[in-house]
């Protein structure tokens, strides 16, 4: 063992990674020739040029639907919610995929050219079909009626565009960490940072969208954002392609629906059988030759305490003992059937995932407050004062102010926060906040970002021009920069909850569901989008008419609709408190160059 060890560290520049990556060949990935911020920069700009594609589309979306489709400003809302939503739901599909079957690289490449696609199918049919009459779809020039088959094509499109996206979204983050080998400490310390730069590229590409693209597509130039869109998404493309070389990849592990139903059947096969208090059963079955091995960087779990029930499925039964000693194939257990037998590992996959799930639900209501900036906040900006002088700000690129309050907050974080946190508590052995931490100051951040919202409301209703009836903007003499605060929290509480987000979900989730934690947050996303969707509806519904937000807000309330979302929020918050106080972290034996040593620097020497 010692000498092994010291080959490696002989030998820096040809040692392999220590986590079970792969090259391309499938071979054990070199250190110095895969991997590391050389292919994780690659991977931040292609999520920058594809995050510039995806917001060229749905941060103005919400106005092609009222300017060029002629849908009111509720059905509009609704429409980019259930969109948002289905892009994230999307994500499920691609982190099934890739974990189950295809891998994460074979995964992005594939949803990124559907995306490439559904832009430029959507660049076409708007060109070609809605954008009629010609140089319609401008605040005071909206489009006439569209024939079936346009709009069908139209759907079509934007839906093309969300599949492409959704796919490809959960998988990129999973793929950029798995450059960087966290059982080597300055790599892992790097993959804890990609996640911060992971999300700073993401904003950073939507900021060209929500300020250039979002003033051309107000102005009514519609085709020529959507190519812009188009046109970014095939760099992206063409940048992921380049770096192929040069990635480090985890095979698949095979379906984990099956797992998970192996474990539930066993358990249900075995429900008579009593549990001891300590976990030698458990244990003595994972030793027992069965046990499941590193391939793929694949670590085993630790049993816990908790879902006793499930424990079953790998408790080996006396009566199976004494068969297999005798000489038996066992009558009660086949050592061979994982559908009677599953090992302490599988078991944990699945108590992972049912103790991720009550934290998952709290985030939603967040993405309630999230998704308010593509619909509600450009509705609020677009009845208020949108002129400096002779210039229009384009209500879309107020969002602008977020994307600045994100990079601004995750160097405030990494650099200030954090460390003065650390050193504070570092007496009582904990080290910063934790993803769990973050994550409720996140909500705590997303309260005051709904008060501020409404009592801007508060204060453009109060300066709403009385005489304009039937206008549906520039309905007030209140400035539109007084959204900037609402925004800047909004950004603040990102960093807090989505990074927080992306790492306590990939670092909880087992080595084979890698992507699907990180599909964990696209989908909270695309809920949120479906909630607040609903939440609109009822509203619209039950208050008193013409309602909350009817297409002139200076006719409805809609600072009441911002005051219910913090209210909901703030109940989120104590719910969220609970459950995370309840949360067991997950418990992974640690990595070791072991039998397979010398097999793996024969490959890399």
């Amino acid at each position: 063992m010692v000498i092994v060890k010291e080959k490696i560290k002989n030998d820096q520049e040809e040692a392999c990674t220590l986590d079970g990556a792969v090259d391309r060949h499938g071979r054990p990935a070199i250190k110095r020739r895969t991997g590391t911020w050389i292919a994780g920069i690659l991977i931040l700009v292609n999520q920058g040029l594809a995050t510039l594609a995806f917001f060229g589309v749905g941060v103005n979306l919400v106005l092609f639907l009222t300017r060029v489709v002629g849908q009111n400003n509720a059905d509009a809302a609704n429409n980019v919610s259930k969109w948002t939503g289905t892009v994230y739901i999307f994500s499920l599909l691609g982190a099934f995929l890739s974990d189950s079957y295809w891998g994460r690289y074979k995964t992005c490449a594939i949803f990124q050219a559907i995306f490439v696609i559904g832009l430029v199918s959507l660049s076409v049919s708007s060109y070609a079909f809605l954008l009629k009459p010609s140089g319609c779809g401008d605040e005071g020039n909206p489009c006439g009626s569209h024939s079936s088959l346009h709009m069908a094509l139209f759907y079509l499109s934007i839906y093309l565009t969300a599949l492409g996206n959704g796919g490809y979204q959960p998988n990129i983050a999973t793929f950029g960490a798995d450059q960087f080998d966290e059982e080597d400490p300055k790599e892992g310390h790097s993959k804890i940072a990609f996640f911060s730069y992971f999300y700073l590229a993401l904003n950073l590409g939507s900021l060209f969208s929500n300020t250039i693209l979002g003033y051309f597509e107000d102005e009514g130039m519609w085709a020529l954002g959507f190519w812009a869109s188009a046109g970014s998404a095939t760099m992206a493309l063409i940048l992921f392609l380049i770096g192929t070389p040069r990635y480090r990849h985890f095979k698949p592990t095979g379906n984990p629906l099956s797992r998970i139903c192996q474990v539930v059947v066993a358990a249900t096969r075995k429900w008579k059988v009593q549990i001891s208090d300590d976990d030698h059963d458990l244990l003595f079955y994972e030793r027992d030759g069965i046990k499941q091995t590193s391939q793929n960087g694949a670590r085993n779990i630790l049993h816990t305490q908790g879902f006793k029930f499930l424990d079953k499925a790998a408790v080996i039964t006396r009566k199976s003992d004494n068969d297999k000693n005798n000489g038996g194939d066992g009558e009660n257990i086949d050592m061979r059937n994982p559908w009677v037998l599953c090992t302490v590992t599988q078991v944990e996959e699945v108590k992972c995932i049912l103790r991720l799930l009550p934290i998952w639900l709290c985030t939603i209501l967040y993405s309630v407050v999230f998704t308010q900036m593509a619909s509600l906040f450009v509705e609020q900006g677009a009845a208020m004062k949108t002129n400096i002088s002779t210039f229009h700000i384009p209500p879309a690129s107020m969002s602008s102010f977020d994307i600045l309050s994100v990079a601004a907050f995750i160097f405030i974080y990494r650099r200030v926060l954090d460390p003065l946190v650390e050193r504070l508590t570092r007496k009582s052995g904990t080290r910063g906040f934790t993803e769990l931490q973050r994550m409720g100051v996140g909500l705590v951040i997303a309260i005051m970002a709904m008060i501020s919202a409404g009592v801007v409301e508060i204060f453009r209703l109060k300066y709403s021009i009385k005489d304009c009836n039937s206008c549906e903007s520039k309905a007030s003499t209140l400035s539109i920069f007084w959204q900037i605060p609402q925004y800047v929290l909004i950004g603040a509480s990102e960093v807090f909850m989505y990074v927080g987000q992306l790492e306590f979900f990939n670092g909880q989730a087992p080595d084979g569901l890698k992507s699907f934690g990180s599909a964990l947050c696209m989908t909270s996303i695309s809920l949120g989008n479906y909630v607040s969707s609903l939440l609109v509806t009822i509203v619209m519904k039950i208050s008193t008419r013409p309602g909350w937000i009817p297409g002139n807000l200076n006719k409805g309330h809609l600072d009441r609709f911002y005051f219910l979302l913090a209210a909901l929020t703030t109940a989120d918050l104590f719910i969220y408190i609970i459950c995370a106080r309840w949360y067991k972290y997950i418990k992974f034996e640690e990595r070791t160059v072991g039998d397979n040593a010398h097999d793996i620097i024969d490959q890399c020497v």
